[in-house]
């Protein structure tokens, strides 16, 4: 199994969540995040005066699929987050070695 974790803007969350739907996947944990990369944050006007935001708001989604699907659930992330535009987003792929469900205590490896 592989944990999918996709780090996107928030305005693309919605077209990422409806890929994942139509590649099957209803499950997904997501939660607001902040962080820089190779833009090393932005500048904004307010009130007549520039402000640096070094830490950028961003979401992320993260899936456990089998090894199969990983390729073109990664597929569908890719087409569906990017703008073409710098801060798109990352996305990394982990190892899982096993999945328990809390309420039957079954297994997946």
């Amino acid at each position: 199994m592989k944990m999918i974790k996709a780090i996107i803007r928030p305005e693309r969350f919605e077209f990422v969540k409806k890929a994942l739907e139509n590649q099957g996947l209803s499950g997904m944990t997501v939660m607001p995040v902040e962080g820089r990369g190779d833009q090393k944050g932005i500048s904004l006007q307010y009130r007549g005066g520039t402000v640096q935001v070094d830490l950028i708001p961003k979401v992320q989604i993260e899936v456990v699929i089998s090894d199969a699907d990983a390729d073109r659930v990664i597929q569908a992330i890719c087409e569906s987050a990017k703008t073409g535009k710098r801060g798109d987003g990352r996305i990394f792929v982990l190892p899982v070695e096993r999945s328990i469900k809390v309420r039957t205590g079954e297994q997946e490896s």
